[in-house]
């Protein structure tokens, strides 16, 4: 037994008392969730009628170390009230504890989701609760065979690559309580979008509800994380996005997203205004596939006179979710809608660029301005011959900024551009290529650029 004791702020006292079916803890480093949420658990099994229960790690090696030996981890919490058989014993076969309750003694298993044929093993029949540990990193054919033979399922999480299929199918249909909606990022919040699940509970903890971690611990803690790094932004603010291979490092929502009535300042109402708009672009990207998640994404956009680029408005959709496919003589009505609408609140893009290599798209731009003789969109094809490579270091460059010096980025994206920010947060390399980004998450990136190719020389650049 250690000498420590657990000490709960007001949220993990909450915590604790409250009911729910399912639970998922997010938040920073070193905020106590598993600590605490490995405690509740075991409270969850006691009061349980079920006799078997499970607790899953990436291995049982470190679900020895993070959960059950550690200070103030099972073992310690609960005393001789519970009994760690880690090789198994002849009547259970699998790792497991033995949990001395008032109700009788339970099993807790102790399992790892790294191996597939191991836990396809274990798994059978029905249980009590169900701990998952860094859930963001655990098999999702393992999550989904656990998740449904439970009666409470709990899970811990490090913020990670949104586009994780745990988040969509499980984390992202809870919900957090009213009271402590605002202790998370909104960009966490945001992300809660899918249908709600009843009774669902999504709880964000951070350093400040971890009351038994000192002050000198974690600033520490904060001291050793590079600034602004992805890691910076996953284990110290709780901002999901993958934490290493991220193309767009310095891009950074407090920084570069602004809102829609910041950038109206921009447009131009008389001929003594500093800065305003002087060109307007959008870029198409297409594609049509019903079995991928390729997008069709349109962008709007404008440059000032002080070469500060805006990403302005967007709109993205791809066939694979909606009903009624669309072709491209329906991307053509859409587009020209998109672009009009964007003309009458920002202004005129004259010259747009659509995808050079979805040449029946284009073929249909022809034919609607052969019928539409009052169409003043000129339709030209993208163009291609700048190297995605240098199309992010010339993106990389504009996003750069140096608060020091005092010197601002000159790329910026209207908040309601959700699209492209999570793409920006989740774009990255390729591990076994160098200098080759992913061919994923890039359909509004790949629209934007689009656009500025042509008006690159006049981006970052102060003209009079």
């Amino acid at each position: 037994m250690s000498d420590q004791t657990l000490i709960l702020s007001d949220k993990y006292k909450t915590f604790i008392r409250y009911d729910a079916p399912v639970e998922f803890l997010e938040g920073t480093t070193a905020a106590g969730k598993t600590t605490v949420g490995i405690f509740k658990f075991m409270l969850k099994v006691a009061a349980s009628s079920k006799k078997y229960h499970i607790i899953a790690a990436k291995d049982t090696g470190t679900a020895e170390k993070n959960i059950i030996n550690k200070d103030l981890g099972i073992i310690d919490d609960f005393g001789i009230l519970t009994e760690y058989n880690g090789n198994g014993t002849k009547d259970e076969k699998i790792p497991h504890i033995l949990y001395h309750t008032s109700q009788g003694d339970k099993v807790v298993y102790v399992m790892g989701y790294g191996d597939k044929k191991k836990w396809q093993k274990a798994l059978g029949g029905q249980y009590g609760c169900l701990y998952i540990d860094e859930v963001n990193t655990a098999d999702i054919d393992f999550v989904r065979e656990a998740a449904m033979r439970c009666d409470y399922f709990m899970a811990t999480l490090n913020p990670d690559d949104p586009n994780l299929p745990v988040y969509k199918e499980y984390i992202n249909c809870s919900r957090p309580l009213p009271d402590y909606k605002d202790d998370a990022p909104i960009e966490i919040n945001e992300m809660l979008s899918e249908e709600p699940k009843p009774g669902w509970v999504h709880w964000f903890f951070s350093f400040d509800h971890n009351w038994g971690l000192p002050k000198e611990k974690i600033e520490q803690i904060k001291l050793n994380v590079p600034k602004g790094t992805k890691l910076w932004k996953n284990k110290i603010l709780g901002l999901r996005g993958r934490a290493t291979g991220m193309v767009f490092v310095n891009f950074d929502r407090k920084r570069h997203v602004k809102s829609k009535e910041w950038a109206k300042q921009f447009i131009q109402k008389d001929r003594h205004q500093e800065e305003y708009f002087t060109i307007f672009t959008s870029g198409l990207d297409t594609a049509y596939s019903q079995e991928s998640p390729d997008t069709i994404a349109m962008s709007f956009s404008g440059i000032t006179n002080k070469g500060r680029y805006i990403l302005l408005d967007e709109k993205a959709y791809n066939n694979a979710n909606l009903e009624n496919p669309i072709a491209p003589s329906d991307t053509v009505v859409n587009y020209i809608e998109f672009l009009e609408r964007n003309r009458k609140e920002w202004g005129f893009a004259k010259n747009v660029f659509v995808d050079s290599a979805d040449q029946a798209t284009l073929t249909e731009f022809v034919k609607y301005k052969r019928m539409h003789n009052e169409c003043l969109y000129i339709f030209n094809n993208a163009y291609k011959k700048i190297e995605i490579i240098d199309r992010i270091n010339l993106q990389l460059g504009w996003l750069s900024f140096d608060e020091e010096k005092g010197r601002e980025p000159y790329f910026y994206v209207v908040d309601t551009c959700k699209v492209f920010i999570n793409e920006c947060e989740v774009y990255s390399w390729l591990e076994d290529k160098d200098n080759t980004p992913e061919d994923r998450n890039d359909h509004m990136i790949n629209s934007t650029q689009y656009g500025w190719i042509p008006y690159r020389d006049k981006i970052g650049v102060e003209r009079k």
